[in-house]
């Protein structure tokens, strides 16, 4: 696991195994060994909890400072333009449709029954009825939401926060500075408590699966199979669907024009690694101007998290079947709220779609226990939730273009 060229993926994942297997043969053998009951598994939960404590520890300041930031990069409202506003909503629509088709499959195919860790901690939060949902977004007092970890609170304060900057003018630009230098340390110090995932992994799975036995299986494979089939109907009916109406081009058009890009998203799982072929695909094979590709593109890097946000629909709902609790409506509302606002903060940042599954879980009242299962498949399901990410940008920028009158044609290849 201290392999120099192991990724963090990779070591997780291996972290996850071991901790499985470790499990499976310390649950039946605890009840005979006074050393694995008394002393090696509840070691072994003492470290699951603290790593799990250390990621609570990140999520207000880092997202705080992220969407300060993130809301900041985007521009001055008043500057931003048509394209800019295009760009934005479209990006943020089709976030929502995606939570929206992940909490869809997991109510569908229900990925964490017959987990049956029900009662091994905490309750889901007391329903709500749907309008004093949308009203609880708006905090009359951002310090005390700040120090109750009020995360749709909190994100709409630092939104206002980082726009408000940018009126500001100068004295605001060294507010966004600060924020900025707020921002990295805590990217640094997620990368440091990510260092020691592997063993908070392995702590976690082996004590669950100690206590529970084969039967945490068979969930994996269903949740795997719903993120998926998630991000190829979001890609085949939204992407698409957007590519034939606004740009009238078909299909097979577009997805032939940009699978360089997405296989590289696939492979890489770095949205910012593959922005140069993102881009070069774009104007290429697309027929996008320089001026349209290269505001869209990037902004897309920072702002549009459709797999991510696919992703913990879809996870959200696996941990709470498995705990037993029911979801409502609102709370699965809620989810939605919060995963597509906090999309705008979260690029860049080491362990990113852990670290929002964790916002999303503390959001919604769900076990943050459950983050320990799901990281162990986050390798397999990281490529695919990338993939869809770098597609969306591609179909964003393609609709923007054909808004703005651009003529798509492709100009290297025959498609």
């Amino acid at each position: 696991m201290k392999g120099k060229g192991m990724s963090l993926l990779l070591k997780i994942s291996i972290g996850f195994i071991l901790g499985i297997i470790f499990g499976f043969a310390a649950g039946p053998m605890a009840a005979e060994s006074a050393a694995l009951k008394d002393y090696v598994i509840p070691l072994l939960d003492v470290v699951g909890k603290i790593f799990l404590t250390l990621l609570k520890m990140l999520i207000v300041p880092l997202v705080f400072s992220s969407i300060v930031v993130g809301a900041a990069s985007i521009g001055d409202p008043k500057t931003l333009g048509r394209i800019g506003i295009r760009t934005i909503v479209l990006y943020l629509l089709t976030t929502v449709v995606a939570i929206a088709i992940g909490l869809v499959l997991g109510n569908t195919i229900r990925p964490g029954v017959g987990m049956d860790l029900a009662g091994a901690a905490g309750t889901a939060q007391a329903s709500k009825p749907l309008l004093e949902v949308f009203l609880d977004i708006f905090p009359a007092n951002p310090i005390d939401s700040l120090v109750k970890a009020n995360m749709l609170q909190i994100i709409v304060f630092a939104l206002f926060f980082g726009v408000a900057s940018l009126f500001a003018g100068e004295k605001g630009r060294r507010i966004i500075g600060a924020f900025e230098s707020i921002a990295e340390v805590m990217y640094a110090m997620t990368h440091m408590i990510m260092r020691l995932a592997p063993y908070g992994v392995f702590s976690l799975i082996a004590v669950t699966a100690a206590k529970y036995g084969f039967s945490i299986l068979a969930p994996f494979g269903k949740v795997i199979a719903a993120v998926y089939v998630g991000c190829i109907l979001h890609a085949v009916v939204v992407y698409s669907g957007l590519v034939l109406v606004f740009c009238r081009k078909s299909p097979l058009w577009y997805f032939r024009g940009v699978q360089e890009a997405s296989i590289t998203a696939f492979v890489t799982r770095s949205s910012s690694g593959t922005l140069p072929i993102t881009i070069a695909n774009v104007r290429d094979n697309l027929g996008v101007s320089e001026g349209i590709s290269s505001f869209v593109l990037p902004l897309g890097a920072t702002i549009n998290m459709d797999g991510t946000a696919l992703y913990q629909g879809v996870c959200a709902l696996f941990v709470a079947q498995a705990f037993g609790l029911e979801l409502s409506l609102s709370a699965q509302i809620g989810i939605i709220l919060t995963a597509t606002l906090a999309s705008i903060g979260t690029a860049g940042v080491p362990g990113a779609g852990l670290i929002m599954l964790t916002l999303v879980l503390t959001s919604a009242g769900l076990p943050i226990e459950g983050m320990g299962l799901v990281a162990g498949i986050d390798a397999v399901l990281d490529a695919v939730r990338t993939c869809l990410n770098v597609t969306g940008d591609t179909a964003v920028c393609a609709v923007v273009a054909a808004m703005e009158g651009e003529k798509l044609e492709s100009r290297s290849v025959e498609l």
